[in-house]
């Protein structure tokens, strides 16, 4: 349709203008849709009255760069009205940058700041799992290096449709998810294994709402002298624009504009393109070369190509300057030698990075990657006035104001806040069989033992992981809250946790994200960690629909307010929307990523029993709380009441619990979360095949409540028999509520309480638990 409106430029290379001056809005919409723009009507309309003013067409690079710069991906436009309003701006001392960068940087001590960023990687690895999730992971790892720190720990939140989901019914274009989930752990394993970055936490997530979108969440933490921290802008005018790493090529094009739509059942035809292609053996060496010309301060600043390639990469450094810039494609080197303009200027092609530097630095620089072997070119420089002149072999292709391109329109989308009906008192009905029903949770795909994922992992290549995802005995391990990185050569740790709840979320989104929130929390204090800061990758549906901005609203309103509450500040993010297929939108997924301080790791807390005799004490308060519960799941019934938390009642229990480890000996901490008290009693046997015998006579309420109630701020400690009550009335004098319910035992697991009495064997037990997830994969 939109061949009368192309013009082919007399240049010796494919180059068309496109006279969108004349065109209706039937022309201009489906100019968008079929240069793959993914731009309304009305931000085309915004881009003809641009070039009215200017009195020509636009070019085809020009448009494409548009379209990249505009997408929801690149300029958070349905996102930003609310995320100021809600998550930005959380006052901290230790805060050294947020959110405007491409990480967070946050102090760690007096010489050494952390940087942490977050992506999703959503949309590639539906299509192409493996691949998808690899770029995934040295997408975030190019996001911190750029910062000038060095990459410490990875983080992966996946989640996808049951695994047990019947073949003969899935939907039409869509992958089982026990394929995602295979393609998607390789991808991660392979990229960060063969990069040598320790893969330290996550989480596994299974519900159908992911059948035909899954979701590939992906983080990075790393360490910098504070010194050595390089901003994601340009030094100043003449400053010169140097191209770093891999080769640039049709991988990757219309990678965020593909992100910024629903996946069809055609996605997989027509999209696999925008799909990059990673290669973890270059990004070694370019993360030695970045490091090295930062340590001898030879550059001026650093910006990885990410979403839009060099569309977005160089204009937003040279604005964040208050300059504009210059560029020569031709010089650009390519994989392919026929690539249009445009296509080399909004290609993803990965392991790319773009530095600028000094005229006088520049051989210098130079010298530095071709020590490393890794490619680095001149492209282009840094020009006084605020527009971006880009040249291909001597003709000008690209010629617009900076502020124009990268300024995007911002929305405020109307929602529609989801009503939970929640009338008066729920009453959820205890089961006949608590024994089955204690089975049934233990193999649950969303509480079974992750041990199949993890050990796939090189979680502790370059030996600085001192708490890891599986602890106590070799090769029976189980599950810790918060992994503990070492990254200085002092005693002083990063915990490390990621959480959401989507059950919980799914029903309602406020409290499902204060929930999440909450856990966030609860796995940082327990291994003995002050929480410092937190990131987040907010996943959701499509933006235009209501419902859907509803959902996204009411996550964020209860993250600010968890977060401001308890002064903990976000300090950088990600918003990935448009998880939506005709098939079904994703439940609401508020990933967070939370990083605490342990002044030293010497005092870290692991999460498994230590020994016979000691004491087991409950902290916190349990109500009939059985919204998006396991216990829900498993046993049939519905319940809309998602549990509550508050600020201020997080913060009080969470100083008590720091405080009181100074204080008494803890053995053992574990927060309870899916499964309520008795999965996290199992899980505490695990690690060293220890039992327990819990008495929760002493406790009022129903029996089913106080074993499997997921209500928030809860913690099970060990400690010493003689040091149990002590302990107990410290928190208690603080203004906490704890019990002491029963002892560690040998052989088997027993829970008593009024009406009710069930025991089973460590052993058996422990066998369903590590099974119920690697019975679907191996």
């Amino acid at each position: 349709m939109i061949e009368k409106v192309l013009k082919k430029v007399d240049v010796p290379f494919p180059l068309y203008q496109i006279d969108i001056i004349n065109s209706d809005d039937e022309m201009l919409k489906a100019i968008s849709d079929e240069l793959g723009l993914s731009l309304s009507v009305d931000e085309m309309r915004r881009i003809k009255e641009y070039f009215i003013a200017k009195g020509r067409n636009p070019y085809d690079i020009e448009l494409q760069a548009l379209g990249q710069a505009w997408s929801e991906h690149c300029c958070y436009k349905s996102s930003k009205y609310y995320l100021k309003q809600f998550i930005f701006n959380i006052e901290s001392e230790y805060v050294i940058s947020a959110i405007k960068e491409d990480a967070g940087v946050v102090e760690f001590d007096e010489d050494h700041a952390y940087v942490v960023a977050f992506e999703s990687h959503n949309h590639p690895s539906a299509i192409e799992p493996y691949g998808g999730a690899a770029t995934g992971i040295g997408g975030i790892l190019r996001d911190v290096v750029c910062m000038g720190a060095k990459p410490v720990a990875l983080i992966d939140p996946l989640f996808f449709g049951k695994p047990d989901f019947p073949h003969s019914v899935l939907p039409k274009g869509t992958k089982h998810p026990l394929y995602l989930l295979s393609g998607v752990v390789a991808g991660i394993r392979d990229y960060g294994n063969r990069v040598g970055i320790p893969t330290v936490s996550g989480m596994i997530f299974f519900d159908n709402s992911y059948l035909t979108n899954c979701l590939v969440n992906v983080g990075c933490i790393g360490i910098a002298k504070k010194s050595n921290i390089v901003p994601s802008r340009a030094g100043g005018e003449d400053d010169i624009f140097i191209l770093a790493g891999g080769l640039t090529g049709r991988d990757g094009i219309h990678g965020v504009t593909f992100a910024s739509a629903e996946l069809k059942e055609t996605s997989e035809e027509e999209s696999r393109g925008a799909v990059q292609l990673g290669n973890p053996i270059i990004k070694e060496p370019l993360i030695h070369a970045c490091l090295e010309v930062i340590e001898k301060k030879l550059i001026t600043g650093m910006k990885d190509l990410g979403g839009g390639g060099l569309s977005c990469a160089v204009g937003e450094m040279a604005l964040a300057a208050g300059f504009g810039a210059r560029v020569f494609l031709d010089r650009v080197p390519l994989k392919e030698p026929d690539m249009a303009p445009w296509e080399i200027w909004v290609s993803e092609s990965q392991e790319r990075m773009m530095i600028t530097a000094k005229p006088e630095m520049v051989d210098e620089v130079l010298y530095v990657f071709e020590k490393w072997d890794v490619p680095a070119t001149v492209v282009g420089e840094v020009k006084a006035e605020k527009t971006l002149e880009v040249y291909y072999k001597d003709f000008k292709v690209y010629d617009m104001d900076i502020e124009f391109v990268t300024s995007g329109p911002e929305y405020c989308r109307s929602y529609l806040p989801k009503k939970v009906e929640v009338k008066g008192e729920e009453r959820i009905n205890p089961p006949k069989d608590y024994l089955r029903v204690f089975k049934d949770m233990l193999q649950h795909p969303n509480v079974a033992s992750r041990e199949w994922v993890i050990r796939q992992y090189d979680h502790q290549v370059r030996a600085s992981t001192i708490l890891r995802p599986l602890q106590g005995r070799i090769n029976r391990e189980t599950h810790g809250d918060s992994a503990i990185i070492k990254p200085t050569e002092s005693w002083r740790g990063l915990a490390i946790t990621a959480d959401v709840n989507p059950w919980m979320t799914k029903i309602d989104p406020f409290w499902g994200t204060a929930s999440s929130f909450d856990e966030m929390i609860r796995n940082l204090i327990a291994v003995n960690s002050k929480p410092h800061s937190f990131v987040d990758c907010l996943n959701f549906g499509n933006p235009e629909k209501p419902e859907r901005m509803g959902e996204f609203v009411e996550s964020v309103k209860a993250m600010g307010w968890m977060a401001r509450g308890i002064n903990l500040p976000c300090v950088s993010g990600n918003v990935s929307f448009y998880n939506e297929t005709p098939h079904s939108a994703v439940a609401p997924t508020p990933t967070l990523l939370g990083i605490g301080i342990i002044e030293d790791i010497r005092n870290a807390i692991t999460s498994y029993f230590k020994r016979v005799g000691s004491s087991i004490v409950l902290v916190g308060e349990t109500e009939a709380e059985f919204g998006g519960s396991v216990y829900s799941a498993v046993t049939g019934q519905k319940s809309y009441l998602v549990p509550r938390t508050s600020p201020e009642r997080l913060k009080t229990y969470s100083d008590a619990m720091l405080e009181s480890f100074k204080e008494f000996k803890v053995l053992a901490c574990h927060d309870i979360s899916g499964g309520g008290l008795a999965i996290a009693i199992a899980e505490m046997c695990f690690g060293k095949g220890l039992g327990a015998e819990i008495d929760l006579r002493g406790i009022a309420g129903d029996a089913h409540v106080k074993l499997f109630s997921e209500s928030n701020t809860r913690w099970i400690v060990e400690l010493p028999e003689e040091d149990a009550q002590g302990f107990i009335a410290f928190l208690m004098e603080r203004g906490c509520r704890a019990f002491e319910i029963g002892c560690v035992s040998k052989d088997s697991i027993s829970f008593n309480d009024s009406n009710i009495a069930f025991e089973m064997g460590v052993s058996e037990a422990e066998e369903l638990w590590r099974n119920g997830l690697s019975r679907y994969v191996v």
